[in-house]
Formats: structure tokens, C-alpha cells, sequence
């Protein structure tokens, strides 16, 4: 029991880690930028 604690606190953490240096990267803009493309192409104005 001890150890799967431990596990999910240590996935939390890294995941806490990996999307904040996406987003101080900038990978946010990226990311709305792409669904937005999708989005127009789906309704076919893009």
C-alpha cells in the first residue's frame, strides 16, 4: 500500500512538472493553435 502511494505522488508530481515546462516553453499557444485549425476545417471554412 506504502509503495503505490508513493507511486502516484511521484506520477503527480511529474506531471505537474511536464505541463508546466510545456507551458513555459509555450507549447499552449501551439496546441490552441492547431485546435484551431481543426475545428475550421471540420466545419469547412478552413
Amino acid at each position: 500500500m506504502k509503495c503505490r502511494k508513493i507511486s502516484q505522488i511521484v506520477l503527480l508530481v511529474t506531471g505537474i512538472t511536464m505541463i508546466g515546462y510545456g507551458a513555459v516553453r509555450g507549447e499552449a499557444a501551439v496546441v490552441l493553435g492547431k485546435a484551431i485549425k481543426l475545428c475550421l476545417e471540420c466545419v469547412g471554412i478552413g
